[in-house]
């Protein structure tokens, strides 16, 4: 009887190895499907531009010319505007409600966060569209050009609309994302870290410094990541907010243009093989991008995780 029990047990050992396995491969294959069939749709676009298509900086659906350059270049800067901006705030509320938040005032500000992340985009752009645009326009932007003017960054007609209104919409919205994760780390941190640090002396920073944030690292930087993941491709608030102007301008009061915002404004309006065709090679570079970025964050997960950890000794 021990040996069919022993038997059956491996049976199903095998069986669930087998579906789990199966279910690993079918996202591989998925991917791999994705990247094709957009490989497939963009063929026309990229047999006729090659790699200007990526350099290019003209996009004229009258003329048959389209060059991505600008909307790269909107994606990148927004999206590393709003990484900027988050991640140093998101990791100050996730040490705050870890470290120091009591557990009433730590249960309401979690909530708020979490309900940040509920938020509809649309409903992020309406807000910027009504407060945060005006706002920049007539407040912020113009401080900016008073007191940092000799900048490139911060010269021009202050808009309200454009890539500083894009990136600041983008820091709320991967806000949430960037501080839950960090939280979930440093919550996993065994408080004899914590204990051996204060036991030997140490303040409550030079306890969050030594012991907390070694030891969490590599996730905290994963969540980091994976927030700017969420910023390469959000559309509809970044559509609303940042100019939707195909032109590469140092300002960030200019308005720009986003991958993600001009597929979804102008897909409807491709009325021939290679406008859709461009648009959908937008749409496979985005896809590359990602995933690059992806690869790259995984990478620079695993060499901060194979370091030391940090702990007391």
């Amino acid at each position: 009887m021990g040996k069919k029990n022993r038997l059956t047990a491996s049976m199903g050992d095998t069986t669930l190895r087998l579906l789990t396995l199966l279910m690993a491969i079918s996202v591989l294959v998925l991917m791999a499907w994705m990247g094709w069939q957009m490989y497939d749709s963009a063929l026309p676009s990229i047999e006729k531009f090659g790699f200007s298509f990526i350099t290019g900086r003209e996009w004229d659906p009258v003329k048959e010319q389209f060059g991505a350059l600008p909307f790269i270049y909107g994606t990148l800067v927004t999206s590393l505007l709003a990484l900027i901006i988050a991640a140093p705030i998101g990791l100050g509320v996730a040490i705050f409600l870890n470290e120091m938040a009591t557990s009433r005032v730590r249960s309401v500000i979690a909530f708020l966060v979490e309900m940040l992340a509920a938020i509809p985009s649309v409903v992020y752009g309406l807000w910027g569209i009504f407060v945060l645009a005006p706002w920049l326009r007539e407040t912020v932007e113009p401080g900016l050009a008073k007191w940092f003017g000799f900048l490139p960054l911060f010269q021009g007609t202050p808009l309200g609309f454009g890539m500083l209104a894009g990136g600041l919409i983008l820091a709320i919205m991967i806000l949430p994302t960037i501080a839950a994760i960090s939280g979930e780390v440093m919550a996993a941190v065994p408080n004899e870290q914590r204990e051996a640090a204060l036991a030997l002396g140490a303040t409550k920073w030079e306890m969050i410094r030594i012991a907390v944030l070694p030891y969490a690292r590599s996730g905290i930087l994963g969540g980091v990541m994976l927030g700017l993941g969420r910023a390469l491709g959000e559309t509809m608030a970044v559509t609303m907010l940042i100019g939707n102007r195909p032109d590469i301008l140092p300002s960030l009061f200019a308005p720009a243009y986003s991958m993600a915002a001009v597929i979804a404004n102008e897909f409807t309006e491709a009325t021939y093989e290679l406008y859709l065709s461009s648009l959908v090679e937008i749409g496979l570079i985005l896809f590359g991008i990602t995933l690059i970025l992806n690869v790259f964050a995984r990478l620079l997960v695993w060499s901060v995780a194979r370091g030391p950890k940090g702990g007391i000794s």
